[in-house]
Parts: C-alpha cells; structure tokens; sequence
C-alpha cells in the first residue's frame, strides 16, 4: 500500500464532536503524512497513514492536543500543568477510533464485550521514580489519563469499584493518589501508602515467570492484582531508559514482579542492558513476562501516555523537537501490545535516536505471537502492516 486513506473533513468532525463537544473540538485540517518533521512545519493534522482494513492490520490510534499540557519546562513541577478536561476529550476520541465507534459506551462494550459487575479491570501504571514524599520533577505516571479511563468506564457502565489502579513494585506518591476524581475506585502500591499494598501470596502457579538465560534458571512471581484480575489495562510513558534502549509497554509490568534485584546473573536488568555481556538479542525477558498468561491473556488495551516525554527513565520532561519544541501532548491506543510499543519507539527514535537493539524484543515477541512488529516512519513514510491513525487537534 502506497498511499494513506484519508477521511472526509465532514466525517472526522462529526466523529470528533460526538467525542469532546462542540466547544471544544473545532476545526480539523486533513494532511497527508510528511518527512521527518521540524519544528518549524508541524501544523495541525487528521490523517490516516498507510490505514487497512481493521481485521488486516492492528491499529494503533495517536491523538495530539497542543492544550494537553501547559508547562515552561522550568517552574514548578510539570503534574500541575496538565489539562484534565482536553485529556477527557483525547481518551474519549482515541477509544472511540480504536474501536470505530461513536461514543465510550460502545468503545467499553467493544473491548469488554462480556464484563460483568465484580470482574476486576487492573490498570497497571508506571511509578518507577516515585517516593513516598515526591517533590521532584522526574517522569512519573499522572493521574489524569486515569481520571479519564475511569471516568469512560464508568460512563460505559463499569462498577468503579471494579477498576484497580497499580504499580506492585513502588510506592503511591500523594501527588498521584490525592488527585484521583474517582475514590471508590482501588489504589494499590507496594507498600500501602495508597488503599492497599499489592502482595505475592503465590496462590496460583500461572503468577510464575520463569526466565531461562546461559548459565541461570530463575524465577519470579507476578502481583496477585493480576490474578484477581479479569482485564488488564496497560498505561506505559514515553520515555528512553538507562540500561534498556526504552521503557515501554513491555518494561512497564517489571513492576509487576516481586524481585527486581539478585546477583548480575540473576536479575532481569541485565538481559535488557545491550552494553552488557548479558544482553542476547534473542533472548528478552520482557517478553517472558508479557507472555504469562495473566496479561498476555487478559490484556484489553495498551495506552501510551505521551503528555510529556522524557529521554531516560530517571529524567524530567524536556520538549520535543519534533513537536515544535514543546511537550508531545499525546496519547496512543492499540490492542496490540507489539504494535503500540513499535509506534512509541519509532517516535523516541525520531526524536532522540535509540539503539537499534530497542526493537529486539518487539521482534522477539511477534514470533511469540504477541502481535505485529514493523518498524516504520510515524512523521513520514508511515506503515505497511500497522494501521497507524493520527488525530491532530489545531493550535488555537
């Protein structure tokens, strides 16, 4: 396929009021997908890059509001800038493109079309920066895409306090758990400082994961969150790593095992490191853990939270070149696990570069049957095998 389908103007903006409102969403300018963008010429945009048949390709929907965020990179802490009400409208648009719906209610009963009240939704989220008294500015999960995903849910009719909210491998910082909209919904860290503390009773052998690599044979144990769990929900953060290339979907549930630590030999980080003697690139734990059935098997939806962007796991948001020097004030949706990550990682790559091994356990993973692997061009070229969907809001 050589060119993009694109979608009529009258067409996107119907589908577009029926998800944020008149008022808020106003006029969209259709585009064909550019080269790599500069800062200088990212305008405002609707279009479908390289789009297939839904039952071809996986797609993966990426929804850019320049409202999203309002923050100088310089005062105060980047959470306080976020737009709760413009990030309602941007996960409400994405789920309901995802799904080639026309409103959250249809969305919901697509991707959960059998749930019944007392079946848990767990969200996984990514606190991997987090203390108990957080007052930096490293890249952490913000409640507000949270916010929104319940608040869909609940609107499609989920029982609140079906949704669990987690990160079994770090605390609940204050600034995170206090400005939750949703209090019925369950909160759980590693140690408790929010509703409950994610344990690893081990009741059920399917939490093991067994990682086989030269010269080791180890073991971990999945949450129980994720037993308990009848869907999974995965909500990841842009940002490039220190030991891996990236940290995205795949990295995000080492926060869901019970021991990340261990002699060199012995622990997870050392097989993901490719500056390492450990690193093999046929060999990915992350795709060990993904592949357990307790989220391979259960995982509905993969959300990339995109609002900002960071270069390495332990830094604070910077602006994007590639977003015309400001945040990138995006979020992505897919079913696909592999699909999405690929999409995240080609725009860390466009943005930053990363090492060619980041792609290794996307690879990996397509051959255990996760989903699809391409790595392509999100701001040129665009996809053959992924059906990447873009939706621009235009400045103000």
């Amino acid at each position: 396929m050589s060119k993009p389908r694109l979608i009529s103007r009258r067409r996107f903006l119907i589908h577009a009021a029926a998800a944020a409102g008149a008022g808020l969403l106003a006029l969209f300018q259709r585009r064909h997908a550019t080269p790599l963008a500069r800062a200088d010429d990212l305008i405002p945009r609707a279009y479908l890059p390289f789009v297939a048949a839904p039952d071809q390709s996986p797609r993966v929907v990426h929804v850019h509001h320049p409202q999203a965020t309002q923050w100088d990179f310089t005062s105060g802490w980047y959470g306080d800038h976020v737009d709760q009400t413009v990030v309602d409208a941007m996960l409400q648009q994405g789920l309901q493109l995802l799904t080639h719906t026309a409103s959250v209610s249809e969305a919901w009963h697509a991707l959960l079309p059998a749930y019944q009240p007392g079946q848990r939704i767990a969200i996984k989220v990514n606190l991997v920066n987090a203390a108990c008294s957080d007052s930096d500015n490293v890249i952490d999960a913000l409640i507000e895409p949270v916010n929104a995903l319940i608040r869909t849910l609940t609107e499609a009719g989920m029982r609140e306090e079906d949704v669990w909210v987690y990160d079994a491998s770090r605390p609940m910082p204050s600034r995170f758990y206090g400005r939750r909209q949703y209090t019925q919904a369950r909160f759980i860290d590693r140690d408790g400082y929010a509703d409950a503390r994610a344990t690893f009773k081990l009741q059920s052998q399917s939490l093991r994961v067994f990682f086989s690599w030269p010269g080791a044979q180890v073991e971990r144990w999945l949450t129980d969150v994720l037993e308990q769990a009848t869907y999974v929900i995965n909500l990841p953060i842009a940002k490039k790593h220190v030991q891996a290339p990236v940290s995205l979907g795949f990295k995000n549930h080492f926060g869901s095992l019970n021991d990340l630590g261990g002699p060199l030999e012995d622990n997870p980080h050392s097989y993901i490191d490719p500056t390492t003697a450990y690193y093999n690139a046929a060999y990915q734990p992350v795709v060990d853990i993904y592949a357990n059935t307790n989220i391979a098997g259960k995982t509905v939806l993969t959300i990339g939270d995109a609002l900002f962007g960071a270069p390495s796991v332990h830094a604070q948001p910077i602006p994007w070149q590639t977003f015309g020097q400001r945040a990138p004030n995006s979020l992505l949706f897919s079913r696909d696990p592999v699909a999405i990550d690929c999409v995240l990682c080609d725009l860390l790559r466009a943005e930053w570069g990363v090492n060619d091994a980041a792609y290794d356990y996307l690879r990996l993973a397509e051959t255990r049957g996760l989903g699809v692997f391409e790595r392509g061009e999100p701001w040129g070229a665009g996809y053959q095998k992924i059906d990447y969907v873009r939706a621009d809001y235009p400045s103000p």
